[in-house]
C-alpha cells in the first residue's frame, strides 16, 4: 500500500449506516467486553489464563480453532483472491486445510496433549532442547505480532473505504477492545468470543451468496456470466487448468498447489502454528482434542460459500472491473481488496447491513485476539519464564501474561502501520508463512515421527530452513528474473513463488536436520516417551463405539472432501 496516498485522500464512502446498523455494531462491542469482565474471575491461575483450564468441549475447541483463522486473511484477502484468481482460491480452504486439520487431530494431537505442553515451542523444548525452543519462540512471536497488525490494518481499511471512518480511529478502537477482553479473561475469553464471532460471521456473511446467486441465476448462470465477461480466462475450474503454468489466472502448476500449499504450508500452519493449536490444547480430554480439528475441518469445507463465492459473484455481476492496488490508487477506482465490502453494499439494506459490517469486524477482531493470546502464552512460558525468571509463583506469570497482552497489542498497532508499505496483504501473509511456518513443520514432524532426530539436528534444520526462505525472498526482490528458479517458471505470479519457496525451505530444513542428526548422539528412548511415535503408548479406543471414534468422522470428512474436488474439477 501507499500510506501517504491512502491517508491524504478524502475517504470514498461506499455505505452509509442507519441508526439500527450503528446500534448493532455498538451492541457487539459491549457484549465482547461484558464477556471479558465476566470471565476475569475464572482466569486467576496460569492454567486458566493461558490454557482456559483445559476444560473446553470438542465443539467449543473446534469452533474456536476455526474461528481463530477467520480473520482478515479469510474475509477480505480470499474474497479479493477469488476475484483475481477465480475458484483457484478455494484450494486454500480445501487441499490447503482439510488434510492437515485431520492429520493434526489423528496423528499429532496425542503428542501435543499427552506431553501437557503449553505451546509448540514448549514441545520443541521437550523434544530438542532449549536452543530449538528459543529459536521457534522468537520467530513465532515476531510472526504473530506482524499477523495481528495485518488484522488491525485490514479492519481499519475496510472501515475507511466502507464507512469513511478515519483509519487511525478504527485501528485504536478495535485494538483497545481486544486488549481489554483478552487481558481480563485470557484464552478463555478469547475462545468464547471466537465462538460468538464464528456465529456472527456466518449469519452476517451469508447474505451475499444467497442474494447474489439469486441475481446471477444460480451456479450455472454465474458461470455463464463469468465466461461472457472474461472470455479469455477460466475462473471456474479447480484442477483442470493446472496442467500448465500458462492455462490458469494464478500462473501455477498443480505441483505447486499439491506440494507447496497442500503439503508444506498447509500442514505447517494447521499443525504447528500455535495460534490455532492453542485452541485444541484447551480441550478437556484427549478425545475432545482429537475431535476438535475434525469438527473444524467439517465447517472449513463450507467456508468458501461465504468467502470465495462473493469474489466469483463479483466477476459475474459487477458492471465495472476491479484492479490491482496500484491501478486503483492511480485512477481513483476500486481494488481487489474492496470486493467484499462492495458486494456487501450491493445486497444489504438497513439492519442486514449492520449485521454484515459486524460480521466483518468480528472476523478481524477474532484474528487479532487469536494472535495476541498466542503471543502472550509463548512470551510468558517460552521466553520470559525460560530465560529470565524461572522460579516465580503462578500469580506472577498470570500478571506477566496480562501485561504482555497489552504490550502485544501496542506492538501490533505499530506493525499495522508497517503493513501499509506492502502492495499486497496476501503476498505479505504467505511470505511470512514461508519464512516461519514451513521450516517449523519440518522440525516438528521429524521430531514426532523419527526417534533418531537429535537436538542439534532440530535446531540447525529449523535455522537453515528459515534463513534459506528469507534469502530466496530477498533474491527475487533484488532480481525479479530469479523467480524462474524459485517458482520453476518465468510466468509464475507472486502467489506461486510463495508456494515453491515454502517447499524449498521445508526440504532444506529436513535435509539439514537428517544430516546433523546422523552425525550427533540421539536421546535414549526412555527420554522420548510421550514425544515420539514408537516410544509413546497411545490410549486405545477399542472400547469406544465406532461412531464415537475420531477416525470414523475423519474418514467421512475426507470422503466429502474428495467429492468436492471432483464436483468442481
Amino acid at each position: 500500500m501507499y500510506p501517504a496516498l491512502l491517508l491524504a485522500a478524502e475517504p470514498s464512502r461506499l455505505i452509509s449506516l442507519g441508526g439500527i446498523d450503528i446500534a448493532i455494531i455498538a451492541i457487539y462491542f459491549v457484549v465482547v467486553l461484558i464477556i471479558g469482565f465476566y470471565l476475569k474471575g475464572q482466569s486467576s491461575t496460569g492454567e486458566d489464563f493461558f490454557m482456559a483450564g483445559r476444560e473446553m468441549t470438542a465443539w467449543i475447541a473446534g469452533l474456536s480453532f476455526l474461528s481463530a483463522n477467520l480473520g482478515s486473511l479469510e474475509l477480505m484477502g480470499w474474497a479479493a483472491a477469488a476475484y483475481q484468481y477465480g475458484i483457484l482460491a478455494t484450494h486454500w480452504y480445501w487441499i490447503g486445510a482439510i488434510p492437515a486439520m485431520l492429520f493434526l487431530g489423528i496423528v499429532m494431537m496425542p503428542f501435543y496433549y499427552i506431553s501437557k505442553t503449553h505451546s509448540v515451542p514448549g514441545y520443541l523444548q521437550l523434544r530438542f532442547g532449549e536452543p530449538s525452543r528459543a529459536l521457534s519462540a522468537v520467530s513465532f512471536g515476531f510472526m504473530t505480532v506482524l499477523m495481528s497488525g495485518i488484522n488491525m490494518y485490514s479492519m481499519a481499511l475496510v472501515m475507511k473505504v466502507v464507512l469513511g471512518w478515519d483509519i487511525n480511529f478504527s485501528i485504536w478502537v478495535s485494538s483497545i477492545t481486544v486488549a481489554i477482553y483478552v487481558a481480563l479473561g485470557g484464552l478463555r475469553s478469547a475462545i468464547f468470543n471466537e465462538v460468538l464471532q464464528f456465529i456472527l460471521i456466518w449469519v452476517g456473511a451469508l447474505v451475499i451468496p444467497i442474494v447474489g446467486m439469486i441475481e446471477a441465476g444460480g451456479w450455472d448462470g454465474m458461470v455463464a456470466r463469468i465466461h461472457q465477461n472474461f472470455p479469455g480466462q477460466d475462473y471456474t475450474h479447480l484442477w483442470s487448468t493446472m496442467g500448465s503454468f500458462t492455462d490458469n489466472p494464478m500462473g501455477i502448476h498443480w505441483t505447486g498447489i499439491v506440494l507447496g500449499l497442500g503439503w508444506v504450508i498447509s500442514f505447517g500452519y494447521w499443525t504447528t502454528d500455535f495460534l490455532v493449536v492453542q485452541r485444541v490444547l484447551a480441550a478437556k480430554d484427549l478425545r475432545a482434542a482429537k475431535m476438535a480439528p475434525i469438527i473444524g475441518a467439517t465447517f472449513k469445507m463450507f467456508v468458501p460459500a461465504i468467502v470465495i463465492l462473493p469474489g466469483l459473484l463479483a466477476l459475474a455481476v459487477l458492471p465495472f472491473k476491479l484492479t490491482g492496488e496500484d491501478v486503483a490508487l492511480a485512477t481513483g477506482g476500486h481494488s481487489y481488496n474492496e470486493v467484499l465490502p462492495i458486494m456487501l453494499a450491493r445486497y444489504c439494506g438497513p439492519g442486514l447491513l449492520g449485521l454484515g459490517i459486524t460480521a466483518l469486524i468480528a472476523g478481524f477482531m477474532s484474528g487479532m485476539a487469536g494472535n495476541v493470546s498466542a503471543f502472550a502464552t509463548v512470551w510468558t512460558y517460552d521466553i520470559y519464564r525460560a530465560f529470565w525468571k524461572k522460579d516465580a509463583d503462578d500469580a506472577h506469570y498470570v500478571s506477566m501474561g496480562r501485561w504482555c497482552t497489552i504490550l502485544g497489542v501496542l506492538v501490533s498497532i505499530g506493525t499495522a502501520y508497517m503493513v501499509m508499505e506492502f502492495k499486497s496483504i496476501m503476498d505479505y501473509v504467505q511470505a511470512l508463512f514461508s519464512f516461519f511456518i514451513a521450516p517449523l513443520f519440518g522440525t516438528v514432524i521429524l521430531g514426532m515421527l523419527w526417534k533418531r532426530a537429535t537436538g542439534p539436528g532440530g535446531f540447525w534444520g529449523l535455522l537453515s530452513g528459515t534463513v534459506a526462505s528469507v534469502a530466496m525472498w530477498g533474491w527475487v526482490k533484488m532480481d525479479p528474473s530469479a523467480i524462474r528458479y524459485i517458482a520453476l517458471s518465468p510466468n509464475a505470479k507472486d502467489m506461486a513463488e510463495n508456494m515453491y519457496r515454502a517447499l524449498w525451505s521445508w526440504l532444506i530444513c529436513v535435509i539439514v536436520t537428517v544430516v546433523v542428526s546422523l552425525l550427533t548422539e540421539p536421546k535414549p528412548e526412555k527420554e522420548l516417551a510421550g514425544l515420539v511415535y514408537g516410544c509413546t503408548e497411545i490410549p486405545s479406543e477399542a472400547q469406544v463405539p465406532m461412531y464415537q471414534r475420531p477416525m470414523f468422522w475423519a474418514v467421512i470428512v475426507i470422503v466429502v472432501f474428495l467429492i468436492l474436488q471432483i464436483m468442481f474439477w
